[in-house]
């Protein structure tokens, strides 16, 4: 074969199942083909602790078609990685939000235009103000991308209020929250019921949203984001059976 042929995709699985269910078993909400439990990469059973998971990731496996394509699989994505990669100790995933809250999206600026500027306080500072309150945290704003250090005892206040996120389900979900929207706080916001899913999602999107207003969209790249947002939502569906902290309760 020549050096200069590209590399063929990896052909994906045939679908080997017919039947998709979730059983009540030892390990939890057990996603079930054909009577048998799917497994984990690392041959963990793919069972969680709350049912309406369970449902979702079993309607990802039944909404399969001829191949097994894990790209449309984001809840299962999530959930093996907990399972085999965070469950056992969420510590280290945990302390990685916190330095996220250091360098919050929210305390970034455009200096201009001003209808960009004025579009990012009217929506932004809300969230800073629900933070001032909720987590007694005051941040500093700036301008352009320059790092701008935060009063330590506002990151201290973040950091300790992350730590009633105790368990690998809840910690997992809030920081693939976290990285998609580039915000402790918008995670926060969401795992507390401040924010809707998709109302965190149009404000992490705002200057992308601008930019696309200005200049319109690629189809490559809004591909992308459509498939980071179908993450955003399965991270928020995990998140909601888990935070300790929701206000809806």
């Amino acid at each position: 074969m020549s050096n200069n042929q590209p590399f063929a995709r990896p052909e994906l699985p045939k679908r080997f199942y017919c039947e998709v269910a979730v059983a009540e078993t030892t390990a939890g909400h057990a996603v079930m083909l054909d009577g048998r439990p799917v497994k984990t990469p690392a041959r963990r059973s793919l069972a969680v602790p709350a049912r309406d998971v369970a449902e979702a990731i079993a309607r990802e496996w039944d909404g399969q078609g001829e191949r097994i394509d894990p790209a449309t699989m984001p809840v299962t994505r999530l959930v093996n990685t907990i399972l085999d990669a965070i469950l056992a100790d969420p510590g280290p995933v945990r302390a990685e939000i916190g330095r996220f809250a250091e360098t919050d999206m929210l305390f970034y600026r455009a200096d201009a235009p001003e209808r960009l500027v004025t579009r990012q306080r009217e929506q932004w500072d809300p969230i800073l103000a629900w933070a001032e309150e909720r987590l007694g945290a005051r941040f500093l704003l700036a301008e352009g991308v320059m790092h701008v250090a935060q009063p330590e005892p506002s990151v201290a206040a973040v950091k300790a209020h992350l730590e009633r996120f105790d368990e690998g389900f809840g910690v997992a979900a809030l920081h693939q929250v976290t990285t998609l929207t580039g915000s402790t706080l918008l995670a926060l916001a969401v795992a507390h019921g401040r924010l809707a899913t998709e109302e965190a999602w149009a404000l992490a999107s705002l200057e992308e949203d601008w930019n696309i207003e200005q200049w319109g969209a690629d189809d490559e790249a809004m591909a992308l984001r459509e498939r980071r947002r179908q993450e955003m939502q399965a991270a928020a569906l995990v998140l909601a059976a888990h935070s300790p902290v929701t206000e809806r309760s």
